[in-house]
């Protein structure tokens, strides 16, 4: 290779084959061959946020480029643009009073990468994890609503009255991954649309920079070509006033353009401090729907999930035991399920329960004693004063039903134990008996207060003369 300009073009010819004629002429044709040593390539690029958005969308797309021309030892190094006195500034009285004026200063010869001249609508880079779908994300109680919602709005974006979709909850409890399945899912059903997924943080630092080069309409027209746009960690929008008056009316603008919004955040709109009322109030228009920890079910179908997908199997004993155990996240959960494989490949050690115990007692302060269900079972029968052996057995006494259901909630509340294994040591009972004493138990306490007593007492009987 004779010049970093031969390189370069013959780069851009392979870069010509990843991506569409528009990417091509934003983000590559302005960049500049600089040098050629060797294998390693330099680039001038016209500023700092111009680099940014090469590494992050298309860094894969110059490695493939770059191999294939200059070999596998192929490296690439970036120049900023020369500062350059600014001769001139284009802005207009309504943004100057907004904004305020940029100064005429010294400046990186930004270019404002939001501008498409001549161009009405494009295809933009929608930023979306394209493994995150819905078929990653189990369902359970602790997050129907948001899913369902989720799909509906895949279906007919816009069209729903999801519109805007809040999804809100603790973190690591999976609202990012069905935000970005919502945009996968849209992307799958109508290709054409334009789908954008932006960290609040991101946003603000994009509308910081479309200040700078007075690209504010620009900035504005970019996101209203948005089909879908998904905005995360909202929060972080708190005490922004200028990006929030920015986003409300890019909000507006969306809403009432029948295009569609998901936002994610840590808490409930009405908790969310610093933020303006008005945008507080478009915030609860649509649906706010929440996503809370899992069940011991759900937690435990995570853990199949995953497991299937990675092609390993888990003794279904070390599952129900790190279900039972990790409680506060789905991200906690799949931290130790990570720390238990790799702990066993690299020891050379047998995934156990002996081993889920040393794991967990790195990630967990407070690991529940394991309560066995015989032991559940003799405590409920003393207090009906009837022998434990009864409850196993074929007899619809009124007592002796009470005391097996109750047994079967207490387990079911206290144990690690799957509603098979429960109804196993219950006389070989199937799971949907399991399902019906629970029922049965939740409405007797509703209705009942001093049953409610008694379920409290025996409660803490079980976890004190457990943990003795």
């Amino acid at each position: 290779m004779n010049s970093a300009y031969e390189a370069w073009q013959k780069s851009m010819s392979v870069i010509a084959e990843h991506v569409d004629e528009h990417v091509l002429k934003t983000w590559f044709v302005p960049i500049l061959p600089l040098h050629l040593n060797g294998s390693s390539l330099t680039l001038q690029v016209p500023n700092k946020f111009f680099y940014e958005w090469l590494e992050e969308h298309y860094a894969s797309v110059l490695a493939i480029a770059l191999t294939k021309v200059l070999g596998k030892e192929a490296k690439l190094h970036y120049a900023l643009a020369p500062v350059v006195q600014a001769q001139t500034q284009v802005s207009s009285p309504e943004l100057e009073q907004q904004y305020g004026k940029t100064p005429l200063r010294n400046t990186e010869n930004k270019i404002n990468p939001f501008a498409f001249p001549g161009i009405q609508k494009v295809k933009v880079e929608s930023n979306l994890i394209p493994h995150l779908t819905f078929d990653d994300f189990i369902e359970g109680d602790c997050n129907n609503l948001a899913r369902s919602a989720g799909l509906s709005i895949a279906r007919r974006p816009g069209q729903t009255s999801f519109n805007p979709l809040m999804i809100f909850g603790n973190t690591g409890l999976g609202k990012t991954h069905l935000a970005h399945a919502i945009g996968n899912e849209v992307i799958k059903n109508a290709p054409d649309k334009n789908v954008l997924y932006v960290s609040s943080d991101h946003f603000t630092n994009q509308f910081i920079d479309a200040v700078s080069v007075n690209g504010i309409k620009d900035f504005i027209n970019y996101y209203q070509m948005i089909d879908v746009l998904i905005v995360d960690d909202i929060q972080f929008l708190a005490g922004k006033h200028k990006t929030q008056e920015i986003f409300f009316n890019i909000f507006n603008f969306l809403h009432q353009k029948g295009k569609q919004l998901i936002l994610t955040s840590d808490r409930a709109p009405k908790d969310l401090s610093g933020m303006e009322e008005r945008l507080i109030s478009r915030f609860k228009w649509g649906l706010s729907a929440d996503l809370q920890v899992p069940s011991l079910e759900t937690r435990m179908a995570i853990i199949q999930q995953k497991m299937r997908k990675d092609g390993i199997e888990l003794p279904h004993n070390v599952m129900e035991y790190v279900s039972f155990n990790v409680r506060t996240n789905i991200r906690e959960l799949e931290g130790v399920i990570i720390r238990l494989l790799a702990e066993s490949a690299i020891n050379q050690k047998e995934i156990d329960l002996e081993l889920a115990r040393q794991v967990i007692s790195k990630f967990v302060d407070d690991i529940s004693h394991e309560i066995s269900l015989d032991f559940i079972q003799k405590i409920v029968a003393s207090y009906y004063n009837i022998p434990a052996e009864q409850l196993k057995e074929k007899t619809r006494k009124k007592l002796i039903v009470t005391a097996r259901q109750l047994s079967m909630y207490l387990a079911k509340q206290l144990s690690n134990k799957s509603l098979v294994v429960i109804g196993e040591s219950f006389g070989g009972r199937d799971h949907s008996t399991v399902i019906h004493a629970i029922r049965s138990i939740e409405e007797m306490l509703q209705n009942d207060d001093r049953f409610k007593n008694v379920v409290n007492d025996l409660t803490k009987k079980i976890q004190s003369n457990n943990s003795n």
